[in-house]
């Protein structure tokens, strides 16, 4: 073997590593509560909504399909059961609403999971969608996992590997799971909901008027003293707003709050939305009503192409190595391909292949067409000529056999 002849040695049969990773992680639990969190600024920052909305709902429009691997090529097979447990998941829950589930949380918490409820055969009749703050992994030494706990309301259910398919991005720091993106953006998302809120109060609880001095410049008895600043606070004081008093003469308001222009206010929602859009990978001229056509072009194409992809290939891998096994194997998931095409690169492509290519074969390849009797010939070639059709009239300029000279 290759490896003996370099190193004297074999591969090991086992991974030493796992055990001590099972052992690690044994007495660590995650932190339900930190994941329940996460999911409830969905409902409470509004970026956060947008470009979860967006991955979630773009990415369960996408058609998947099952293949099964022929002399090298993969042929999609209709009508798997595969395909049909995926367009009904279980009773209460369609195709869209499943998928659309599972990114968002994906997105939200870095971790999903499917429950999947066998049939007697015991291939998956039904699947169901966890909420990942009540569900914990159970390491092992040997298999890496031992199961899972599914815990509500005090009720901890045991689930067996195999009857859970546990999605998961990447984490750096975490050998079981998931890291979100709202982790990452979690600053500016605490940012963006402080200075909503202050906004919110200085337009509804302080009536907009900004944080000052009431200076009364004459001299008024302490029982008209308290009296006036009752009176102020009543009208323009706010929950929030802090106003001083001072007497000695006339009222006089001296403003030493800063207002929204000083705080470059709008400027600073901006830089938090465009921070929380492209940690979920949402380019900005995609949501942006003063995107022109040419940028809004560019970014659903930059979307589809680097952000809505590579999330349905994570999910068709996951899919097609924990469910093919329940169908004999050889089979594999895979979602439409929806990235755009560059049509001038895609004429170019399509000359080039005319000079090694048949017809038939470009038909098939690019076009997705069925063979054609005449397609067998190279592509670059011109037609053949065919005969011309018998006829009664002479050849022009040839003499007719009835004419005389």
């Amino acid at each position: 073997m290759i490896w003996e002849r370099f190193f004297g040695k074999k591969l090991r049969p086992t991974a030493p590593h796992v055990q001590a990773v099972a052992v690690h992680n044994t007495p660590t639990w995650p932190n339900l509560a930190e994941q329940s969190a996460q999911s409830d600024v969905y409902a409470r920052s509004a970026w956060v909504y947008v470009a979860v909305n967006k991955i979630a709902e773009a990415a369960a429009l996408v058609p998947l399909a099952v293949y099964r691997r022929v002399d090298g090529d993969d042929i999609a097979i209709p009508d798997h059961p595969l395909t049909r447990l995926l367009d009904n998941p279980n009773p209460y829950m369609s195709r869209f609403e499943l998928f659309e589930q599972t990114v968002g949380t994906l997105e939200l918490t870095g971790n999903a999971y499917w429950y999947l409820m066998g049939d007697e055969s015991g291939r998956p009749s039904e699947i169901w969608p966890l909420r990942p703050d009540r569900v914990s992994i159970v390491p092992h030494k040997t298999r890496y996992v031992a199961g899972y706990i599914y815990e509500l309301g005090g009720q901890r259910i045991p689930l067996q590997p195999a009857e859970v398919v546990h999605f998961k991005r990447w984490h750096p720091t975490n050998d079981y799971y998931g890291l979100s993106a709202l982790q990452a953006a979690r600053l500016a998302v605490q940012t963006d909901r402080a200075m909503s809120e202050w906004n919110r109060a200085t337009f509804g609880q302080n009536n907009g008027v900004p944080a000052g001095i009431v200076n009364i410049k004459e001299f008024v008895s302490d029982e008209d003293f308290e009296r006036i600043k009752r009176e102020w606070r009543a009208s323009y004081g706010g929950v929030q707003r802090r106003t001083a008093f001072l007497r000695g003469g006339a009222v006089d308001w001296h403003d030493i709050g800063l207002n929204h222009r000083d705080m470059d206010f709008l400027q600073g929602r901006q830089a938090n939305r465009e921070e929380i859009l492209n940690v979920f990978g949402v380019p900005v001229g995609l949501v942006s009503d003063n995107a022109t056509e040419a940028n809004a072009i560019v970014a659903e194409r930059t979307f589809v192409e680097r952000t809505l992809w590579p999330k349905l290939a994570r999910i068709a891998a996951k899919l097609t190595q924990e469910l093919s096994p329940f169908y004999g194997g050889g089979l594999s998931l895979a979602f439409d391909d929806i990235r755009p095409t560059d049509q001038r690169l895609r004429l170019d492509e399509i000359r080039a292949a005319q000079a090694v290519m048949s017809i038939n074969e470009i038909r098939e390849r690019y076009y997705h067409m069925p063979p054609v009797d005449w397609g067998d010939r190279p592509s670059a070639s011109p037609p053949a000529t065919e005969p011309a059709p018998p006829s009664d009239e002479p050849p022009p300029n040839s003499s007719s056999p009835h004419s005389t000279s």
